[in-house]
């Protein structure tokens, strides 16, 4: 099954206009080629069509008859796209369209990630705008921009360009689930400079990789204990160190809110170390391999020798870098003393580079509690500067308090149990979403994040349930029939 015939699916129009969409690259901040798609297609319905200072677009359409005095909806979901390949993939997302195909009741990408997180939701409200038989109240339908690296779209928002009462997020990745909460963020970025030296001519140079990891979701997926590339290869090469390695490069990972699936580095050692160094390097990777073997089944990690490197630095250096890298807190922090089985804080270090002696390390810390949220980020200050390298905190963003007692809440709760004869699972998630921003400007709104089932986003890896989007549209469509009217 190819694009076309992925059009044939049910809901059809969704399909439509996903396929529609995944053909306009729309990578985190160059949205330029989906915003115009999107207003022109507002435009060609004949609906108010705006956007505004920052790019987030909103298109509004009149209630159908008989809903002119409902309570009026916020349909919104983010434009832009996590754009992850595998390394073997030549794709170019500012460029190409994605590629789909499907495996049973499930559709994924050839190779990069599917962007289905949040194209379905996007292409939902599409099927809204565009149909004549669904009834609803009015709709403002908001397409946010900027969502996956910095949630640039809905910081922009300003206060009285949207009037609803009632917001439904459409960026949630279960379909039993319904949020009323999720995590803030801040942007840990590490950065060093250091000095290089040439690396003695009786040295022996190697290249030690780490790939084939599943990656995914730096919130969504951090409990799960999947492995981190830069954390794993850093292992190795903290193991190394009593050997007087002189580390040349490093490079792994890719978004911050990914988490990294491949790295490489290139050291170099006294050739008089080479075998006890190859000799702890098969030990360790037997062990790694243990401990990920039931997670992690394509795990693959290489020493190999190469070309000796010119330049790399020096022992002190090495170790201050490589320390400081096997210090910082990766995975889970601290889980929720009030919410089950709610991740509280995380980290997650994904991406590490030192390439001509500059050195970088960026983190995604979150939180659902502000406190801890810098808790957090201060400790892995702390060990960076044990390695001379600036720490700095940028992109900071709330987390979404909980409203267990939302009118719309119980709404969504009431059709969910009568369409599938049980609850849904009322939740706070470890995501980010953009509902904790735009709460803030809009505190009257009531808010909740639902969607369909989709598996190993933010990484190529990501699929979406053929059967989990039908029932997500049944479900979407029962609610708009059932808001309430004003009071």
């Amino acid at each position: 099954m190819n694009n076309k015939s992925i059009r044939n699916l049910q809901p059809q129009e969704i399909w439509n206009y996903f396929v529609d969409l995944n053909a306009v690259p729309r990578p985190s901040k160059k949205e330029e080629k989906v915003r115009a798609f999107i207003k022109k297609f507002g435009k060609s319905l004949g609906l108010d069509t705006q956007e505004d200072e920052t790019g987030n677009v909103l298109i509004k359409k009149p209630a159908t008859q008989g809903f002119e005095n409902r309570k009026k909806v916020v349909l919104q979901s983010h434009l832009d796209m996590v754009c992850q390949k595998n390394n073997d993939v030549n794709f170019d997302f500012e460029t190409q369209g994605i590629q789909m195909t499907a495996d049973g009741d499930w559709i994924h990408a050839l190779g990069t990630t599917l962007g289905a997180d949040n194209g379905i939701g996007v292409a939902t409200i599409m099927t809204i705008l565009a149909s004549k038989t669904v009834e609803h109240p009015d709709i403002e339908a908001l397409f946010t921009i900027d969502e996956e690296t910095g949630m640039t779209g809905a910081f922009g928002l300003k206060q009285g360009f949207l009037s609803g009462d009632f917001l439904l997020n459409l960026d949630t990745e279960e379909d039993d689930e319904i949020d009323i909460g999720c995590a803030g963020g801040v942007d840990v970025t590490a950065i060093a400079d250091y000095n290089e030296i040439f690396v003695p001519a009786d040295f022996q140079t190697y290249s030690l990789t780490v790939k084939g990891l599943h990656g995914g979701h730096s919130g969504m997926e951090i409990h799960k204990g999947l492995g981190n590339s830069n954390k794993l290869l850093n292992r190795f090469l903290y193991k190394f160190l009593d050997n007087n390695i002189l580390l040349t490069s490093f490079d792994g990972g890719g978004l911050r809110n990914a988490i990294p699936r491949e790295a490489q580095s290139v050291f170099s050692i006294p050739k008089e170390k080479s075998q006890d160094v190859e000799t702890k390097f098969s030990t360790l990777k037997e062990e790694i391999t243990a401990e990920f073997a039931s997670i992690e089944e394509n795990l693959k990690i290489e020493l190999v020798s190469v070309e000796k490197s010119e330049k790399s630095l020096n022992q002190e250096y090495t170790q201050k870098f490589v320390s400081a890298l096997q210090a910082a807190h990766n995975g889970v922090y601290r889980m929720s003393p009030d919410i089950e089985d709610l991740v509280e804080a995380s980290n997650n270090i994904a991406r590490v580079e030192l390439k001509a002696g500059v050195a970088k390390i960026l983190c995604l810390t979150r939180s659902s509690v502000e406190s801890s949220k810098f808790w957090v980020a201060d400790s892995l200050k702390a060990a960076f500067e044990l390695g001379g390298m600036k720490t700095t905190y940028s992109g900071s963003y709330p987390g979404w308090k909980p409203n267990p007692e939302a009118e719309i809440l119980r709404i969504a709760e009431s059709i969910y149990e009568r369409q599938n004869g049980k609850k849904p699972l009322v939740m706070a998630c470890h995501a980010g979403l953009e509902c904790g921003i735009i709460g803030e400007k809009y505190p009257k709104m009531e808010m909740i994040s639902f969607g369909p089932t989709i598996k190993g986003a933010h990484s190529p890896k990501e699929k979406v349930s053929i059967s989990s989007v039908l029932k997500f549209w049944s479900y979407l469509q029962e609610i708009l029939k059932n808001i309430p009217e004003r009071g």
